[in-house]
């Protein structure tokens, strides 16, 4: 009985110190941005600018916590239309002040082409921030399979 008792007592000092140590090498919750690894995340947007409007937001919060994160943003049916030059949100402010300091972040924004195609829609349309893929979902799934990134649906 007393064997046992000394060994969960010794099994709870080495957890214990084992967790201490990985505060100590973390700085205890202090700011640890700079041992973040980079994500890799894929945002699939597909539906109302309302849909875009939370996504910007949650990129915004994603770089925030991992400023390293490379993140990709795949658009296609309605989802685009954020993307179009002079597209505003339901306050009437323009998507692309806020594109563009993304952009200017690292993050990448894809339109697919068969939307274009199927909506009649010219690239010449798009502000100068977003790029053309021949699918936006065969591009998502190459982002996930082949590149190992995660899929976020705001």
């Amino acid at each position: 009985m007393m064997a046992s008792l000394r060994k969960g007592l010794l099994g709870l000092v080495v957890a214990g110190a084992v967790g201490f140590s990985g505060c100590a090498a973390t700085g205890g919750g202090a700011d640890v941005k700079a041992n973040v690894a980079p994500d890799k995340v894929v945002y699939h947007i597909n539906d109302t600018e309302e849909q875009a409007a939370n996504a910007l937001r949650n990129i915004s919060n994603h770089l925030e916590v991992n400023p390293k994160a490379r993140i990709v943003v795949v658009t296609h049916a309605r989802g685009v239309d954020f993307l179009f030059d002079g597209a505003k949100d339901k306050n009437g402010n323009p998507y692309n002040v806020q594109v563009e300091e993304l952009k200017a972040q690292g993050v990448q924004f894809d339109v697919c082409q068969i939307t274009l195609r199927n909506r009649k829609i010219d690239k010449s349309k798009f502000i100068p921030e977003a790029t053309f893929v021949p699918s936006g979902v065969a591009e998502i799934t190459r982002l996930q399979q082949r590149e190992g990134y995660a899929y976020l649906r705001p």
